[in-house]
């Protein structure tokens, strides 16, 4: 089986009555009373996704999982029950209905949330490997990506070889 179909962030209206592969980390876990939302999350985002106690195995991983997890949901997209839609996602129409839950890499609580804002530079840099997990973060990671690519490209149009 692949690691993922699609990626989390990317996974849309589009996609309804699909079944899809996702890996990432998870960034919340709500327990309902019998159903547990998992909010996974990767470099393009995130999407919900339920796990429910009819599938006794699946759940059983699911009420061990925590928060930085790494995860592979295998599910159906479904549409999100009228009224819990979220504008805030390009997710937020939709949920994953887990099938299969495989914890691919356990994790202790993390000394924060990745989404907290209000971090000191001394937690930041001390949990480097979790603060580049952050959005700003990514966002930053990403620009740097872009702007090396447009580079290079515009000195081997030029004629330069690039050399390490």
């Amino acid at each position: 089986m692949a690691m993922r179909s699609h990626y989390c962030g990317l996974v849309t209206e589009a996609l309804l009555g699909q079944t899809v592969t996702l890996s990432g980390w998870v960034n919340r876990r709500r327990d309902h009373g019998g159903v547990i939302f998992i909010d996974l999350r990767d470099r393009e985002g995130s999407v919900q996704v339920v796990c429910d106690p009819d599938r006794a195995e699946m759940f059983k991983t699911a009420e061990g999982v925590r928060n930085e997890f790494c995860v592979q949901v295998k599910g159906l997209v479904r549409a999100r029950p009228e009224g819990t839609t979220n504008d805030n996602l390009q997710s937020g129409k939709i949920e994953v209905l887990c099938h299969e839950l495989n914890v691919l890499n356990p994790s202790v609580t993390p000394p924060f949330q990745i989404d907290e804002e209000n971090l000191s530079e001394t937690t930041r840099l001390t949990h480097r490997v979790l603060d580049l997990r952050r959005p700003y973060m990514q966002n930053n990671l990403m620009l740097r990506y872009k702007v090396a690519m447009e580079v290079r490209k515009f000195l081997d149009e030029h004629g330069f070889i690039d050399i390490e």
